[in-house]
This record gives C-alpha cells, structure tokens and sequence, in this order.
C-alpha cells in the first residue's frame, strides 16, 4: 500500500472516531463573582450525581471569607432522610481567577483532593446573588445553589435552559430534596 492510500485509511478512521463526540466552547464563567456577597448558607437545588452526595438531602453549602483570603467552605447534608444522620465536610477554597473571583480550587480534608485541589468555577450569578451555578472546566459536575430551599419554577428552567445552551447534559440534574 502507498503512503498516500495509508494516510487515507488512517485519517477517515480517526474520523469515524471522533464522529460522535460532542465538542463544546470552554466553559464561561460569571464576569465577576463579589467574594462577600457570595458568602453565607446556600442550598442545593439540582445537582449532576456524585458519589459524594449519594443519598443525601437537605444539602447546604456555607461560604465564609477567611482573613488569609481563603473562602472557608462547609457542606451538610443529612443521610437518606431530614431526621437522618448529619454528614459535613469542611474546605477551603482560593481564588485562582482574581480578575474575574469566578474560578477557585476547593481542598477538603481527608479525601484526597487534598493534594490535588479540585477546580470549583462560578458559571452564572443572580444579580441580587439569589442563585448561583458551578461547575468544572470539564462540565462533569454542576450544581445549582439558591439561597432558600427552593427555587421560582420559572428562574430554574431558565438556568436549565442556558446550561443546555451551553453544552451541559442538563438531563443529568438531579433535584435536591430540601425542607
């Protein structure tokens, strides 16, 4: 076989390939996220599953500034039921955007992202900070957070409907049980 007729073969089946797979812009994140208005109690009102929140409902997230610049990060949820028991874990995330405060790596001990922090991007920002959506640069996790237990029907399939514009499998989104 010549190189001509080789090159041929080998390009139409890395074609064939990569035929299927989706390809996405890079994720966008908020243009600014206020640090000090991003703080406080969040609850968690969709997510994508992970196997970290397995099970869990009523899942909070609280954010506290640091004097160090750091965002003390605490997560709670409890376990299969409102009178389950409590499962927490705390963090800390630092600013690696400060242009923007929209990209952070979040650390939580023991687990092992310890050692390699894991990447916590700020995606959209309501503009009274009533919700907030993160992710990954991957889009392979995603939250919703909202600052009351639930959230205005219409305000969620609007989030919903600009995740999906922007290539996130919103049909993954799990709706967190909240009181």
């Amino acid at each position: 076989m010549n190189r001509t007729r080789i090159m041929q073969l080998a390009t139409a089946a890395i074609s064939a390939l990569l035929a299927g797979c989706a390809t996405h812009p890079p994720v966008q994140t908020a243009r600014h996220v206020d640090l000090e208005r991003y703080a406080g109690r969040w609850y968690e009102i969709a997510r994508f599953p992970v196997f970290f929140e397995r099970g869990l409902v009523g899942v909070t997230a609280q954010y506290a500034l640091e004097s160090d610049g750091r965002v003390r990060v605490t997560n709670q949820g409890f376990k299969g039921a409102f009178d389950g028991e409590i499962a927490s874990i705390t963090g800390y995330a630092k600013v690696v955007d400060p242009a923007t405060n929209a990209k952070l790596r979040v650390r939580f001990d023991p687990f092992p992202v310890r050692f390699f922090p894991a990447p916590y991007w700020v995606v959209e920002v309501g503009d009274d900070y009533e919700y907030a959506v993160v992710t990954n640069p991957k889009r392979k996790v995603l939250w919703i957070l909202g600052r009351a237990p639930t959230m205005d029907e219409d305000t969620y399939q609007a989030i919903v409907a600009r995740l999906d514009a922007q290539g996130f499998a919103t049909e993954r989104l799990e709706r967190t049980l909240q009181q």
